[in-house]
């Protein structure tokens, strides 16, 4: 009767508003309980992985009362970052290679083996060159300072013959993708015009509020060569073709001279 009685009144109090809040005030409690245990015990686990080899062989809860509080935070925190294994020594060459004057290296990047990787893999890459560049022009600095032969200084234009390469297979494919797309060879449209002195340039086309023929800034760009300006352009290219000319007379002279005095020495093809 009694065992009734109370059943009767569990039902009533969790019938009534304040009952049904108590309910989900507990409710709420075991969860958060459950939660902290989970967590606890992923700290637990995390903290084991990446403990140090002095503490590797005991407990969790023997680690965790070894270490910091501040530690054990930010062994569990939620922001993922990486450990710093190397600073400044990014900057220098490997230990292995101090004191030695030559340093073997490959050979540098072909257009050929750069076109067959990925944009991701081109994307490394060029970070990979950046920070080879970096440490190389440091050695260089150093050796300067030093008043030594830098070892093995070709591997800057080895470096440098890469990223330029890098970068034209970049550029092959950003105007092939254009090209689809847009049916524009170049980044921005543009046509070639000839200035009043009679020189060819790459026009880009720029946007304007107003119309072409409104605009005074734009109608005081002359792109056309008046007819008192054509003998000076003829006379501006004889001038240019008697220069060239007498520069490979001059040339032709001196492997002239020191084919006589060097009769050895190998003549470069012309």
């Amino acid at each position: 009767m009694t065992g009734n009685v109370g059943r009767t009144s569990i039902k009533m109090a969790a019938s009534s508003p304040a009952g049904r809040a108590l309910t989900l005030c507990k409710q709420f409690q075991n969860v958060l309980k459950i939660s902290s245990t989970i967590h606890t015990q992923h700290c637990a686990a995390t903290l084991t992985k990446y403990q140090p080899p002095l503490y590797r062989g005991k407990t969790p809860l023997v680690a965790l009362s070894l270490h910091s509080p501040t530690s054990f935070v930010g062994q569990c925190r939620a922001l993922h970052t990486t450990v710093c294994r190397r600073g400044l020594e990014e900057f220098f060459d490997l230990p292995e290679n101090w004191g030695e004057t030559n340093v073997k290296s490959a050979a540098p990047w072909t257009a050929k083996l750069l076109r067959a990787k990925s944009n991701e893999d081109l994307h490394k890459l060029w970070y990979v060159l950046l920070k080879e560049k970096n440490m190389l022009l440091t050695l260089e600095q150093e050796s300067k300072r030093q008043r030594i032969q830098m070892p093995s200084p070709e591997r800057i234009r080895k470096v440098d013959r890469s990223m330029i390469r890098l970068e034209t297979v970049v550029k092959e494919r950003e105007t092939a993708l254009r090209l689809l797309q847009t049916g524009q060879e170049k980044g921005r449209p543009g046509d070639w015009r000839r200035n009043t002195f009679g020189y060819v340039y790459w026009y880009r086309f720029k946007e304007y509020a107003i119309p072409w023929y409104m605009n005074k800034r734009y109608k005081r760009k002359k792109f056309f060569t008046p007819k008192f300006v054509q003998p000076h352009i003829r006379m501006r290219i004889e001038r240019y073709l008697r220069e060239k000319s007498r520069k490979a007379n001059l040339e032709k002279k001196t492997q002239a001279k020191l084919k006589e005095k060097f009769p050895q020495m190998k003549v470069p093809a012309s």
